[in-house]
């Protein structure tokens, strides 16, 4: 288990099946051995999060409550964009090291906490 395999948006990426089946890369993964190159990412989030601030996830941002991609991407439809926001705010609540815990018996990128 480790917080690199946590989105930044509070996607569970190690146990989502894009990620083992290699039709995704993950948020994070790769750009550490340079096998990724951060310059070229696109997804706002990530730029703002892991590049510009070098945060682990968004939940380590003090714009967390005020951001707008946060606030863009979390208004999408979609059950995944509210299970996400779930995550990022147990994160801040309770640390990355209980969010591992439970993740990491998830089936997806996103779970049931108990």
């Amino acid at each position: 288990m480790t917080i690199r395999e946590i989105g930044c948006c509070g996607a569970y990426c190690k146990t989502c099946p894009a990620l083992l089946d290699k039709s995704c890369r993950g948020c994070k993964l790769g750009y550490e051995r340079g096998e990724r190159d951060i310059t070229k990412a696109k997804c706002k989030m990530k730029v703002c999060c892991f590049k510009e601030r070098n945060y682990e996830t968004c939940a380590d941002c003090p714009e967390y409550l005020s951001c707008e991609i946060l606030k863009e991407f979390y208004g999408k439809k979609g059950y995944k964009y509210k299970k996400y926001r779930q995550a990022l705010a147990f994160i801040r609540e309770n640390g990355y090291a209980k969010f591992l815990e439970i993740a990491d018996t998830w089936r997806g990128p996103f779970g049931k906490y108990n």
